[in-house]
Order: C-alpha cells, then structure tokens, then sequence
C-alpha cells in the first residue's frame, strides 16, 4: 500500500510528503509555477547523523556547575533523561532569576525555524520567558538592520521593506529597472512564512517581454541571472554610493533634476545639492570622480542617469547593499535619487529596497493580520541591537551608540536559545565563540548539531516541522496551509512547546504558559481566534476542522496593484510621512543632532576599508558573502542540493579566471582563504561572470572548527573572516557581506569535515 501523501510547507515552498520504508518522499505543489530546487534538501531532516537524539548536557557543566567555561565548543555532553535535564534547567533559570533579576537572561531567537503560525520558535520562548518575568531582547535583523533603523529618519516608517511597489505593477509600467545589488533568483524563492506560488520570475519575464530594460550594478553578474539581456555594469564592491551620487550630479547639472517634485515632497535638497556640487567639502561628485572609485567608466554612468530620467524608471537597492560598512548610505541616497527623478509615487516607478530579497518583496500584501502564537509582554526594557550579541557578551557594562542613543550592554548570565544559529548568522566566530563563553549557561532548543548547539551546556531535543501539526501562511502568501504531521518525532524529540510546557510546570507558570491547551488545542484556538478578528468580506467559511479536512485555504484581499508612495504623492498634507517634515528627508536634521562622524545628515561617500586599493596589499582580494542559492540560510547544510553544491566536501568560493590563474588556481583545488580575521578552506570554482579582484562565497556551511591548526573553518564559513564591527553608531547593523582577502591553493593533507556526522566530532560518555 502506497504511503498517505500529507501536506506541509516550508518557508521555500509547499510541497506534499510520505514517509514508507524506502524513506521521505517531497513533491512540490503542483500549482507552483516555478518551485524550489531546495525542496529535495528536506529528507535530511530525519538524518541521525545530525539529529539531536535524546537531551544531553555538557560534561563540564555537569560536573563543575553553572559558569564562564572555555570548554564550550569542544566539550563531550553525557544524555540524561527529560526529567533530569529540565530540572536541572529549572533550578539554573530561578538561580540567576533570583540572583541577577531577568535582565541576565537572554532570550535569543531568530524566527525561521519554521513556516508554521504556532511552532514558531520565536514566539514560543519569548511567551515562556514572559511568563517568568521577562527576558533581554534583541532588535531588527542581519538582513536589514541599517535599513531598519534609517528609514524611519528618511520616509517615517519601514514601508519600503514591507510594501514596496507590486511587481504586477512593475511588470506594465516600468520602462527601466535599475538593480543595485540585482534581483537574484536564489533569493526570491524564499518568503518568511512560506511561499505556494513562486511569480517573481514570470514577473521579470513579462516585463521584459513588454520591452522593459534592466541594468544590474553588481560586481557579480548572476546576480540578475533571470534577465538574459540585462545590461552588466561591473562595479568595485562596496562604491554603489560614490556612483549613485554622481547620477545624480548628472541629473541636476544637466537640468534632468525634477526641481517641483523635490521641493514639494522633500526636505533638505539644497543641503546635499552642495554637497553634490562640491561646495561644502571641495569636491564635485562627478562621473569622473565616480569612475576612479567604482572602476566604471564616467560615459557609462552619465548615459545611466540620462536614461534613467527619460523613462518610468525603477531604483532597486539590493538588502545586501546595507550589510556593510556605512550600509546606510546606498540605501539614503538611492531614495535621493529616485526623489531627483521625480518619479516617487507613480505606477512602475521610484525606488524600492529588497526586490530579490526574499519571495515576498513585491508581493501583494494581505490587509489584515495571520493566525500568531501570542508572545504576552515584555517586564524588562533592556535589549541590543541583533548584530551586537558578542560585544554584549564580552563588554557587559560598557556603553555604546545607537539611533541617538548611549546604551549600555546587559551583563548575561544566560542564554536561552531556541531557532536559528548565530554560528550562521554572526560575523568573526572565533570572537563569538569568546563570547559563548563568557555566560554561566547556555541553553538551546535544536533538531540538529549546529555550532550554536555544540556551544550550549543543555542541548534538548527539538522537533521539525514534519514531526508536528501546524498552520502554514505568509504575510505576502495568499493560501493558508494545513501543516499536517509527517512522521513520529526522531529519537526523544519534542516540540518547542513540548519542552516549555513541562518547563512551565515546574516553576509554577504552565497555566499562564498553556491557557490548558494541547498543541490541537492551540490550533483550533488561534484559528478560530484569527477568523473572528479579521473583517467580515474576508471571513472564512471554512472552520478549523474543516479548513483542516481541506488542506488549504485560499486569503482573498491582498493587494497586487500597490504603489508605495501613491497616497502621499496625491496629497502630500493629507497623507504626510512619519518623519519630522511630514516629507523624504534628503537631509536629516534629527540625524544632525547626533552628531556621527559615520553617519553624516545627508547621503554621502565614506569610503569602507573594503575599496581602498582593491587589487593591492596582504588581502587584495574583496569576499563577497553572500546568501546561498543551495540552502536558506543553513538550514539542512546536509540536504542533497547543498551537498551536490560542495568542492571537495567544502562550500565553493567563485573566482575570475585571471585572478585564479595569477595564483596557479585551478577549477576544483582546495583554497585558504585568509583575511585579518581568520582562515578558512573553501573549493575553488573558476567564473567570469565574477569582477576581477573579487571573489565570492555563500554563508551557511555549518562551522566546522575541528582542525584550528589548519583555518578557524575547514567547511568553508566564511564568518570566520568578517569582522565583527558595526554598520554606523546610528544603526549598529551587520557588516557581514564583505571582507579583504587573500586565497592560494592549499598544500597541505585535507583535514576531514565532521560536522555532518556527530559520530567523527562527539566522544560518547
């Protein structure tokens, strides 16, 4: 007899699912009309290899108790019964609570663990944590933590990541997309929450069928890979400013400037006209200026900016773009010159900021609220900005700038970790793995061995999204999916909520925890509580147990033919922005008042160590670490797709031909790859379509630090070479996308990758 098919979702695609004895079978929806690759990663997750099987504590935790330890990371862990591991948990949380007060916990949590509504692991620890008094947060994400920050200064709010323009107004009314940092495939499949229709690409297709153009400045030509005939401008990483300032000196010396649109929904122009015109600090931002620090020819950014203002033109400015230092700046002065243009607030034109990013940017956007797992609130005000975890950990009681702010870093007895990986997502991990050892407890919540796991003193056991019953949806997704469960949890897993509940019971809080609801329970509940609260033309028919019996629920409502800015365009009084003016703010008083010497009022080069003398000194080279097209993230870094994506074991990093030849690389060698940070090895790959004296690497190989003698990584995470420095003291986001460095063929004996099989890494007690 054939195995049930059973629905599921994943934040890459719905797909259906049987478990028989030949193992994990996943089909994409069939009405996907471009699925993800990356669903033939998902029968990994029953690979006990990598599976956390039974709850286990580190050795040195055990014997000697709670404390700073620099056995975290290379400890042996001894399995211990549930009943054994949550008693030990419960009595750590009420000492420090006791002895420290909840400040010194540390709730950590990064919200992709999974595409369900309930099992979010985000939302299950911090209404936990609430329930026993609270808990250090941290703020925005590595994604776009400078854009998040600023926009609120420039436009008033964070429109601009969560509504930008619609691609299905786009695809008719644009006549020129101009793509800073692309629009890159291996991104738009993804979507917080799940995606069950993949358009961005059909999109694309039709604007280009229509006769629109695109241009991609990048200094990675695929990264606009689903544009055949897109136009390549190779730029310097890291100098989309210096060039985005001198389109728009073109524009304004050329009379091309929309002076009635800048002067009646902008503030601060003559400001930064100086600027542009050389007039406050003596140099005029010219193409010429431009092409000396962006390696593209002055005609060539001059024939742009004319182009640019004789169309419905687009600016896109890539999230990646703001993942460096002084991020802010492309991302202010793109919004400057699409303000130059005139165009801000018309069909198919202005700028927007994350198209490609994920699956959603460009999506209609559902008017009423998802199903949510309510987290309760917060006792304790005391949080950091997301990318400053290990200077919390390693600096408590130090101050440090932040949005106008002097802030001071909590000191942390205790981590609770529960979804995601800093090991993935943080710059310079040999300092993070300092810093993860400066606690007196480390908890995580994990399916897998992830660094962050093997960083933790109590490790237990968490379900996947196939081993529990869930409710699946997107906020930019217009189907609602039954999460059905697949298979029975993978040794003496639990879910999230498993474990809390038990937790919860122990330290007299499972009734404010539970409301006295089982995981059905909950699902019904937060269901039913979401039909009723929604408006009534949107109202489902459907119950919970019959929306269930269907397997999907269509969402109507979601509004394709958006135009970010519309409103205010009409009527720029009625409709006034969020910011001091009412108006987009070329300059920033507020910003002013701060006073940063990196973060000046008005969009402005500063150039970043990354583009001073590219091609010269000890680390001529310039990584670009950016996201993997084999993975989200690095989740399932053992799934058949990112291992078929792996050079000899390790992630692949892309050269240019001429670079790889001046170094005697060749296609398929074992690389170092050094920066001033650290080393690692990686497997080399030979491609023009990357500039010279750049090279490029996903993050997401899971760290692998077995081997120090040899690199900080011998997988091939890249992380062990960024530097941990912030973006600007206004926003204080993560730098992680570039570095400086050197690669040459490795000649010593390859030391094996064991991260994938906890039997080469973990000593059995």
């Amino acid at each position: 007899m054939a195995a049930e098919e059973l629905v599921n979702s994943s934040h890459w695609g719905a797909f259906t699912a049987s478990l028989d004895e030949q193992g994990l079978s996943v089909k994409p929806d069939p009405a996907d009309p471009d699925p993800s690759e990356l669903l033939r990663n998902i029968p990994a997750s029953f690979d006990k290899g990598v599976r956390v099987l039974h709850p286990s504590v580190r050795r040195g935790w055990l014997d000697d108790g709670p404390g700073p330890s620099t056995r975290r990371g290379s400890d042996d862990y001894v399995e211990v019964s549930w009943d054994r591991a949550l008693d030990l948990l419960a009595a750590e949380l009420e000492r420090v609570r006791s002895t420290y007060g909840n400040p010194a916990i540390f709730g950590g949590s990064y919200g992709w663990a999974s595409a369900g509504r309930f099992h979010h692991a985000q939302s299950q620890i911090h209404r936990f944590l609430n329930t026993i008094g609270g808990y250090t947060r941290s703020v925005h994400s590595y994604s776009h933590g400078a854009s998040s920050v600023l926009l609120p200064h420039i436009v008033g709010d964070e429109a601009p990541l969560y509504r930008p323009t619609t691609w299905n107004v786009l695809s008719e009314h644009t006549d020129l997309f101009v793509c800073f940092g692309g629009v890159p495939a291996k991104n738009f499949q993804i979507n917080a929450g799940g995606i069950s229709r993949h358009t961005v690409r059909e999109s694309l297709e039709d604007a280009r069928a229509r006769g629109a153009e695109f241009v991609t400045i990048s200094p990675l030509a695929d990264d606009l890979a689903t544009v055949i005939d897109a136009q390549w401008i190779s730029i310097n990483p890291a100098t989309d400013t210096a060039l985005i300032l001198a389109l728009c000196w073109v524009l304004l010396s050329e009379g091309l400037c929309d002076l009635e649109f800048v002067d009646k929904y902008t503030v601060g122009f003559e400001e930064f006209a100086r600027y542009l015109r050389g007039q406050s600090d003596g140099i005029a931002k010219t193409p010429g200026w431009a092409a000396t620090i962006c390696g593209v020819d002055a005609s060539t950014i001059a024939d742009l900016a004319r182009r640019m203002a004789g169309c419905r033109t687009m600016v896109t400015t890539s999230w990646s773009l703001q993942r460096a230092r002084f991020g802010e700046q492309p991302v202010w002065a793109s919004i400057a010159l699409a303000a130059f243009l005139g165009q801000i607030g018309l069909p198919g034109g202005g700028f927007g900021h994350g198209y490609g990013s994920t699956g959603g940017m460009g999506a209609g956007r559902l008017p009423y609220p998802l199903p949510t797992f309510h987290q309760g609130v917060n006792p304790v005000n005391d949080f950091i900005p997301v990318a400053r975890i290990s200077d919390m950990l390693l600096h408590p009681g130090s101050t440090y700038d932040f949005n106008g702010q002097s802030r001071v870093y909590p000191d942390t007895k205790l981590i609770y970790w529960a979804g995601g990986n800093p090991f993935h997502h943080h710059q310079d991990l040999v300092r993070l793995r300092a810093g993860f050892q400066q606690p007196d407890t480390v908890v995580v919540h994990e399916p897998f061995w992830t660094a962050t796991a093997r960083h933790a003193d109590i490790v237990l056991p968490a379900t996947t999204t196939l081993e529990r019953n869930d409710i699946g949806c997107g906020r930019y997704d217009d189907i609602m999916t039954a999460m059905q469960q697949v298979a029975s949890p993978v040794g003496e897993s639990l879910s999230d909520y498993a474990i809390l509940t038990k937790l919860s019971k122990r330290l007299a809080v499972e009734e404010q925890f539970t409301e006295g609801r089982d995981e059905w329970g909950w699902l019904e509940h937060i269901y039913e509580r979401w039909r009723e609260s929604i408006p009534d033309q949107f109202t489902p028919n459907e119950n919970f147990a019959q929306f269930w019996a269907a397997r999907h629920l269509d969402l109507p409502g979601a509004d394709s033919k958006h135009v970010l800015y519309e409103d205010f365009r009409s009527d720029p009084e009625k409709f006034r922005l969020a910011t001091p003016s009412g108006r987009i703010e070329i300059s920033s008083p507020t910003i002013a008042r701060f006073g940063y010497d990196d973060c000046p009022p008005h969009p402005t080069w500063l150039a970043p160590a990354e583009t001073v003398a590219v091609g010269t000194g000890p680390y001529p080279l310039c990584l670009v670490a950016n996201n993997p097209a084999s993975r989200l993230h690095s989740q399932l870094d053992n799934g058949a797709v990112s291992v078929e994506s792996k050079v000899l074991g390790r992630e692949p990093i892309r050269l240019n031909p001429a670079d790889a030849t001046a170094r005697e690389i060749k296609a398929g060698d074992l690389v170092l790859v050094r920066s001033d940070t650290g080393r690692m090895l990686a497997g080399a790959i030979l491609d023009d379509r990357v500039r010279a004296n750049v090279v490029q690497i996903s993050t997401g190989a899971w760290f692998d630090h077995s081997s120090p003698e040899v690199a900080a990584c011998i997988h091939g995470n890249p992380n062990v070479l960024t530097r941990d420095a912030g973006s600007s003291k206004l926003t204080q986001g993560s730098t992680g996308q570039l570095v400086r460095v050197e690669v040459e063929v490795y000649r010593g004996e390859a030391p094996d990758v064991v991260v994938h099989d906890q039997r080469l890494w973990m000593h059995p007690a």
